[in-house]
């Protein structure tokens, strides 16, 4: 098997047809098609067929359509492994969810980097629904982001290691000029209310989701920003109804500039968790990092870290570095 070949295959079962792979990949069908005629005479393994409803993945299909993934992500790794290496340098690679990637991120990596000098850290925002995909396909070291709640703060979950560290609660907020500021306020208030939202609001899990979801809030009125931060300075100017982390606005609520919304089910608890495949499998950084997460110092610095304002934040197909 080549790699050439497995990214065919693999570019096949995405799309559900060579016509999708030949367009993603820039390449003839032709080409595919000698690819996966390549890997059906290897395998013994007519890996898929034809039927009415698409394309019809045999068992081994699927296997190999899953081992594809793994093998071209371990290339991808060992290659960016290789050029650090090269370079003196060791690779970190986070996959991380908005809220994490903007509130928390900076102040956990920043105090990370400070025990190792030779490392570089890429940090890369998803969905948290694709965070398991990302570690399966070796395409992250860790992934950082929610939790269901009711899970241990440690244990080994789909063949990933997993460790919980911080419990946190999203809370509804408004200016102190908003009409709502002043008042306790209703389910049908909140819904019909504008909404000022930060890029988690995209996922379709998390905390965020949850609340959209738990006060049916149309879509008209969910106004979605390039950041939290920029979502967060419109909703102090008392323009909308802001979702933030409680503990990123305690000193604007004691001082006045934001205020808490009183309403049944105005919150809602998740919990972050760093996630690494088991600890043989793992790059050895990664686990490291996933045990510091767990720390005081680390759980203080993403708790007080000054976090991205609207200047520092990017788009989620935009990778940082921190080295």
């Amino acid at each position: 098997m080549t790699p050439s070949q497995l990214r065919a295959f693999s570019a096949i079962a995405r799309h559900g047809s060579a016509k999708g792979a030949a367009q993603e990949l820039g390449v003839s069908e032709a080409a595919i098609s000698s690819h996966t005629s390549a890997l059906r005479k290897e395998l013994c393994d007519p890996l898929y067929r034809r039927s009415a409803n698409g394309l019809a993945f045999t068992p081994g299909g699927l296997r190999l359509a899953t081992r594809a993934a793994e093998l071209l992500g371990l290339q991808d790794q060992t290659r960016l492994e290789v050029l650090a290496a090269s370079q003196g340098q060791r690779l970190l690679r986070l996959a991380t969810t908005a809220l994490f990637a903007e509130y928390a991120a900076p102040g956990l990596i920043e105090l990370f980097k400070t025990r190792a000098d030779d490392l570089h850290v890429e940090l890369s925002q998803h969905g948290g629904d694709r965070l398991a995909e990302l570690l399966s396909s070796r395409q992250a070291d860790v992934t950082l982001g929610p939790v269901s709640a009711g899970t241990g703060t440690t244990g080994t979950a789909e063949g990933f290691e997993r460790r919980e560290f911080l419990r946190y609660q999203l809370i509804l907020v408004v200016g102190p000029r908003h009409p709502l500021a002043s008042e306790r306020t209703s389910r049908s208030q909140l819904a019909s209310s504008p909404w000022l939202l930060g890029p988690s609001a995209t996922e379709p899990t998390g905390a965020t989701a949850e609340l959209l979801r738990r006060f049916a809030v149309p879509e008209v009125n969910q106004r979605i920003f390039q950041s939290h931060a920029a979502a967060l300075a419109e909703t102090a100017e008392g323009r909308g109804i802001g979702v933030v982390p409680e503990f990123r606005v305690r000193d604007a609520l004691a001082a006045g500039r934001l205020q808490r919304l009183s309403a049944p089910g105005a919150a809602a608890q998740s919990t972050w968790a760093a996630t690494t495949l088991p600890s043989l499998q793992a790059p050895p950084v990664a686990t490291e990092l996933a045990r510091f997460a767990t720390t005081p110092r680390a759980i203080q610095a993403m708790l007080s870290g000054t976090g991205s304002n609207i200047g520092r934040f990017r788009p989620r197909v935009h990778v940082t570095l921190w080295s």
